[in-house]
């Protein structure tokens, strides 16, 4: 099938539940962490009980719960050495708890050959550990614009940053569709005013819908399907 094709689309993925998942592990590993370093039990891994859902916002909603502090910034870096180190052990001794959402490389890898699309990512994470998600299955991302939750509080301020960099090394974009699978990605594009396409690996696309979103797929295997849910992409309701 043929796809007419727009030219200049700024494509800009998620990770976690978008490109990558592992029921909940590396929450887990989240939250191990911080009991691990603070010997105090983590609230919840349920993230959207959290303002702006990013690792930035809940690390420090964690602390000042426990604390009545804010995170400083040597022990951000702190704690983001210790996590990582906990996700990265995880994937060596347990490698079949982490899947890629099918189809994620092979599309990725696509985008990246085809001159009418530029991709970006723009994850509620922080870089680092997003980046060793991503490089556990070989996702070609090194030398995309990127952008995580260091220094940023909300999802508005990733993307934008993504965009901005985008921007700048090629130019205005005809289109920019962000690639989310969470309820706050719905509401986050929905405020920026940005086309979204969801992504829901379990087949479950009414929790999207029932939020606004109105082009949802549940993986990247037939990249006709894809493409034209980018390119017939829309804000949310």
């Amino acid at each position: 099938m043929t796809i007419q094709k727009l030219e200049n689309i700024l494509v800009i993925f998620d990770v976690d539940g978008t490109l990558v998942y592992s029921d909940k592990v590396d929450s887990r590993c989240f939250a191990q962490t911080y009991e691990a370093i603070y010997s105090k039990p983590f609230p919840t891994i349920d993230w959207k009980q959290y303002p702006h859902v990013t690792d930035t916002t809940i690390f420090d909603a964690v602390l000042q719960q426990h604390f009545q502090r804010g995170a400083e910034e040597e022990e951000v870096h702190s704690f983001q050495e210790a996590f990582i180190q906990n996700i990265a052990t995880r994937r060596q001794t347990h490698p079949h708890e982490f899947n890629q959402v099918p189809g994620a490389r092979q599309i990725i890898e696509h985008l990246l050959e085809h001159e009418n699309y530029t991709i970006g990512v723009a994850t509620g994470g922080w870089e680092r550990p997003a980046r060793l998600k991503l490089a556990h299955f070989g996702m070609p991302v090194e030398e995309i614009p990127f952008s995580g939750a260091d220094g940023k509080w909300t999802r508005e301020d990733i993307i934008t940053e993504v965009m901005e960099r985008a921007q700048e090394h090629y130019g205005v974009f005809s289109k920019v569709v962000y690639i989310g699978d969470a309820i706050w990605d719905v509401t986050t594009t929905r405020q920026m005013e940005m086309d979204f396409v969801g992504v829901r690996w379990r087949n479950d696309f009414e929790v999207l819908k029932r939020a606004g979103a109105r082009q949802v797929v549940q993986n990247y295997l037939d990249k006709d399907t894809f493409l034209r849910a980018v390119e017939e992409a829309t804000p949310p309701e």
